[in-house]
């Protein structure tokens, strides 16, 4: 049962006047957890599908459930190639003096950083054995103020203690402020998306919106890249790469956010104040934008500027440590998929279609903030029990017969779960390589 996700989800939503949806539950598998991490997975796909219903006035919306739990994970399937590793060899988890402490160097410079404070050769082995020597507190403070990602290992009750725990409990799931009047395109083939977001719940939100219809374009900085995640990531959308510390870029980049409807993007708390963009900018550059963005750890309490990933903040909040203890195991236990950041995603999507039908109906423009820890308080909300579910079974029918002609090579994709009027959705760009496309809408 996901009721009281649904009920959750529902209230920061204002769901009550959208049509519910049947779930189809055939088969379905459950993804192993001591978490409620399946209800999870279908609460979010539901609640963004039933926001897609309310915005195109469609009552034949369907969801496969077991496909939205195979959409919690990757979701191409290779024919003769092989996809490079989402991970960095030496990210991972590392037992520590006083415990255990994850590090995520998948950019170069979180790796720069977390290595020159530890002080050693760019090796696990090397890292593992020097890390042997730190308290768990002391390294990730090290590792934050280096510029890296890292997050030691807490477990629920002391989250809960915690000084930025207790501010993400008192944080709504979904916090939403009003931004302008606007009026705007009725059908959501005409509504612009400008996408300024990484890894992974962002792109999963413009995923959504791409298939149904959005123009979506992402803006990447020159210097990033995420090989392992790529064909993910891209599908649906245009990809272009500008550099805003660059004056004509910065021309180009005002002029799209000029004819966007729609911004979303995960910048920490003062990043694009830092670049000229701060919230009053972004309005006067572009007035009534419906703004929906992310953050790591929450929008208040002492840690709303630190870096986080999906991974790093199942440390923190008790997830991993409680996998670990209910699974008897010798170290870290973290979600089968990452669960924040596409639960996260796809309720990303459904502010997005919140706004979107509200500023059709009223003129009136709001924009929605939302963080990976706050969506880990709902999970832990559901509470824990023993270990159940034994993984999600794949099977024939749930690959898309067609062959999709990646740049990396054939592949089949795995059909999506929701449908609209009996039709799936339509990407009309193929996933691809980043800043390969013009920036221009």
């Amino acid at each position: 049962m996901a009721d009281n996700f649904d009920g959750e989800i529902g209230e920061a939503l204002g769901l009550g006047t959208t049509p519910a949806l049947q779930v189809a539950e055939s088969d379905p598998g459950e993804l192993a957890s001591c978490f409620r991490v399946s209800e999870l997975a279908v609460a979010s796909m539901r609640a963004a599908a039933r926001q897609l219903a309310a915005f195109t006035g469609t009552s034949e919306v369907a969801i496969n459930r077991r496909r939205t739990l195979l959409w919690f994970g990757m979701t191409l399937r290779p024919i003769g190639w092989s996809l490079p590793s989402a991970w960095d060899p030496i990210a991972g988890d590392y037992r520590a003096a006083d415990g255990w402490i994850r590090l995520h160097t998948n950019a170069p410079h979180h790796r720069d950083a977390a290595l020159a404070v530890i002080g050693c050769a760019p090796e696990k082995a090397a890292v593992s054995q020097a890390v042997g020597s730190w308290q768990i507190n002391q390294l990730e403070e090290a590792v934050v103020a280096a510029g890296g990602a890292a997050a030691a290992m807490h477990d629920i009750d002391a989250w809960a203690r915690h000084p930025q725990g207790i501010a993400v409990a008192a944080e709504p799931l979904i916090a939403w402020r009003e931004t302008g009047h606007r009026r705007g395109p009725a059908t959501l083939k005409d509504i612009k998306v400008l996408d300024l977001t990484r890894v992974l719940a962002g792109p999963v939100a413009t995923r959504f919106l791409a298939g149904f219809g959005a123009k979506v374009l992402r803006i990447d900085p020159p210097s990033w890249n995420e090989p392992g995640v790529e064909p993910e990531v891209t599908l649906g959308k245009r990809r272009a790469g500008l550099d805003l510390h660059r004056a004509e870029d910065r021309q180009t980049f005002e002029a799209l956010l000029a004819g966007a409807d729609v911004l979303v993007h995960g910048y920490r708390p003062g990043a694009l104040e830092r670049l000229g963009y701060g919230e009053a900018e972004r309005q006067a550059l572009s007035h009534g934008l419906i703004d929906v963005s992310l953050n790591a750890y929450g929008w208040t309490g002492p840690w709303t500027s630190r870096r986080g990933f999906d991974s790093l903040v199942q440390m923190s909040t008790g997830i991993a440590s409680e996998g670990m203890r209910r699974a008897a195991a010798e170290r870290p236990v973290p979600l089968p998929v990452q669960a924040l950041d596409h639960a996260t995603g796809y309720l990303m999507a459904a502010a997005v279609l919140n706004a979107l039908r509200r500023r059709r109906e009223t003129g009136i423009c709001h924009s929605a903030r939302l963080s990976l820890a706050r969506t880990a308080a709902l999970l832990l909300s559901g509470g824990a029990s023993e270990f159940q579910g034994s993984g999600v079974k794949e099977t024939d029918a749930d690959r898309s017969p067609h062959i999709e002609p990646t740049p990396w090579g054939p592949a089949h994709r795995l059909e999506f779960p929701v449908s609209l009027d009996g039709q799936p959705p339509t990407w009309r760009h193929p996933a691809g390589p980043l800043r390969s496309d013009a920036a221009s809408w």
